[in-house]
């Protein structure tokens, strides 16, 4: 008794305009889910934990990486993952600096002259803004040199 006829234009006026938006939500979704950062994060935070000097790499599938002292963030396609550090804050390490080398194994006293720049370059490299970067895996390292004691991830 109350209902509208089915001959009556704005019915399907109504509903066409429904069936656009519709169609329109569901071109505008993400095609794959985000990345999951929550795992690189678990990899960073067992390195932060560990009592000694200790190495872990983890293989990354996204295209881009931004890391923070206390966060990372993983891009694909439109898609981004992020978690939080459970052990932070960390320290971002660039290409080419005396921090990389670090990272990738060089001695500390090799690569600084005393604890005091090592301690200075690593909170600076805290302080910048994370940019984002195309790599293939993560690599993180835990450091200690005469009471300096700093994970860095790359």
């Amino acid at each position: 008794m109350f209902d509208a006829p089915v001959e009556t234009w704005y019915l399907w006026v109504g509903l066409a305009l429904a069936s656009t938006t519709a169609v329109g939500l569901a071109a505008t979704l993400p095609r794959a889910p985000p990345p999951d950062a929550a795992s690189a994060a678990a990899t960073v935070d067992s390195v932060a934990a560990s009592a000694h000097e200790t190495t872990g790499v983890h293989p990354l599938t996204a295209e881009r990486v931004r890391i923070g002292p206390y966060r990372l963030w993983l891009g694909d396609d439109g898609a981004t993952g992020h978690a939080t550090f459970a052990y932070g804050p960390v320290t971002p390490v660039r290409r080419d600096t005396a921090l990389w080398d670090v990272l990738r194994g060089t001695p500390a006293e090799n690569a600084f002259a005393t604890p005091a720049d090592f301690r200075r370059a690593a909170a600076e490299a805290r302080d910048r803004t994370p940019a984002w970067r195309s790599r293939e895996r993560l690599t993180v390292r835990r450091v200690t040199w005469e009471g300096v004691d700093v994970t860095l991830v790359g």
